[in-house]
């Protein structure tokens, strides 16, 4: 089975991502790759487990083969907020590539159970020494990730709150290996920042325009075009850039 990442009806559609692999990997050389595997250590996680905690020293990178990293930002009060999403196609822990050594956010397993390859620092930056085109490519992805939270700052911004949902209805069903995406009015609350009765109301909209059907603790995406048609461009550009990357299209 395959999972179809960012699956827009138009040519910059790209290629899809074995199930159980994880696209960066894929991107890796011969070469790259050798000074990599022997190190990767093989991790599962069940939907709601904890990656990393915000202030904890950041000692590891993980690849998910699986499942979504939802990134969290963190303020008093216990007060938590989504700010990005990674899937198979990227890594967590982007810090270690920026000089940082704690987590600044939280990072929780979410909409399904997941497995990742988990790379300790230590070997990480022995194997970008001696293959300089991994830090390339890991960069990249970083870039590219900073472009998706830019875009989720301008949609909490400009958009109302059932654009919004349906930005991270897209961004989850991208992630995912079918339409039907686990997924709670508490997610939701983390992802809008807004009450639960909002987040009620947000999805009888979504369902009066069938874009979606929800049910209690998930939901199916029906139309996906519908949902494409409300987000306007908060989505597509960093989807782009990962297609580009994915496709191996960089210099």
């Amino acid at each position: 089975m395959t999972v179809q990442l960012f699956s827009v009806s138009d040519p910059t559609t790209p290629p899809s991502i074995p199930q159980d692999e994880n696209g960066l990997l894929r991107l890796l050389s011969d070469s790259d790759r050798a000074v990599l595997e022997p190190h990767l250590e093989r991790l599962t996680f069940r939907n709601g487990d904890i990656i990393a905690r915000t202030g904890d020293p950041a000692d590891s990178i993980c690849f998910p083969l699986s499942g979504i990293a939802a990134v969290l930002d963190s303020l008093e009060n216990d007060r938590r907020y989504a700010v990005a999403l990674v899937g198979n196609e990227g890594f967590i822990g982007w810090p270690l590539l920026l000089g940082n050594h704690r987590w600044p956010h939280d990072v929780v397993m979410r909409a399904e159970n997941g497995v990742a390859m988990r790379l300790q620092a230590h070997s990480l930056h022995a194997a970008m020494e001696a293959q300089p085109h991994i830090r390339t490519i890991l960069l990249r992805f970083a870039g590219i990730l900073m472009s998706q939270m830019g875009r989720t700052i301008v949609s909490s911004l400009a958009h109302s709150i059932e654009q919004r949902m349906a930005r991270w209805i897209l961004m989850y069903h991208d992630r995912v290996q079918t339409d039907a995406i686990c997924m709670t009015h508490e997610e939701f609350r983390l992802m809008l920042g807004v009450r639960r009765s909002s987040v009620t109301d947000a999805l009888h909209k979504l369902e009066e325009i069938q874009a979606i059907r929800s049910t209690r603790g998930s939901l199916v995406v029906r139309d996906r075009e519908a949902l494409l048609g409300l987000v306007g461009d908060t989505y597509g550009y960093a989807e782009e850039e990962y297609r580009q990357l994915l496709l191996g299209e960089i210099t």
